[in-house]
């Protein structure tokens, strides 16, 4: 490896102050790299990039809202002023919060083409919320590779702003669902750390998969 001090895109055509055989090959995938089947069993696909990380993170969430509820309780707060908390007043509230996070999840089971669980409009008490984010991780867990891979670039109409927009499989969960899936579960956690909640990041984490 030599130090360089060339211009870039000319004798520094990678970006760097150094040169090496490294970067004269594009990265790629541990299953274009490699024929051994158990490494290619290792490249990320649709579905193993969205699902699993929305079940870890749900399940993450409900813990924190419990411990949430047990504080309350303890407290002796009333359960609806703790689901309004938020904020700021044009900020969703913590319950509303939830919702977006189960909503965009959900992704997944859009771009397989299944129906939806049935949800209510809005949910009135910690046990409520806890069956809308059982309902949704029991849809997620219910969805095969199959029904999701191979579909990045099937079309999904969905609503953003009020308006609808087609998106591809692909840009619709890595670029939009999943970074609403962890904006909202991070402003929930955020709430509920901000009022004195014994919570911490490997609570929000949840379970990795095994």
């Amino acid at each position: 490896m030599a130090w360089k001090g060339g211009r870039l895109g000319e004798d520094r055509p990678y970006g760097g102050w150094f040169s090496s055989r490294l970067v004269a090959h594009p990265l790629r995938s541990p299953a274009e790299q490699s024929p051994n089947h158990e490494e290619q069993k290792m490249a990320v696909t649709l579905y193993s990039g969205f699902v699993p990380v929305c079940v870890q993170l749900l399940t993450g969430l409900k813990t924190v809202l419990k411990k949430g509820e047990d504080h309350a309780a303890a407290q002796k707060w009333d359960t609806a002023v703790v689901l309004n908390l938020r904020f700021y007043p044009d900020m969703f509230p913590l319950e509303r919060q939830v919702r977006q996070v189960c909503n965009h999840a959900l992704g997944a089971a859009r771009v397989a083409g299944v129906a939806l669980p049935s949800l209510p409009d809005e949910d009135k008490s910690f046990a409520e919320i806890y069956a809308r984010i059982d309902k949704v991780i029991d849809c997620l867990k219910g969805l095969s590779a199959s029904q999701i891979d191979g579909k990045d670039d099937a079309k999904v109409t969905v609503t953003i702003g009020g308006n609808p927009q087609e998106l591809t499989g692909q840009n619709y969960l890595y670029h939009f669902a999943m970074l609403q899936v962890q904006f909202h579960a991070t402003t929930a956690y955020d709430i509920l750390r901000s009022v004195g909640v014994n919570i911490g990041k490997r609570d929000y984490l949840g379970p990795r998969p095994t």
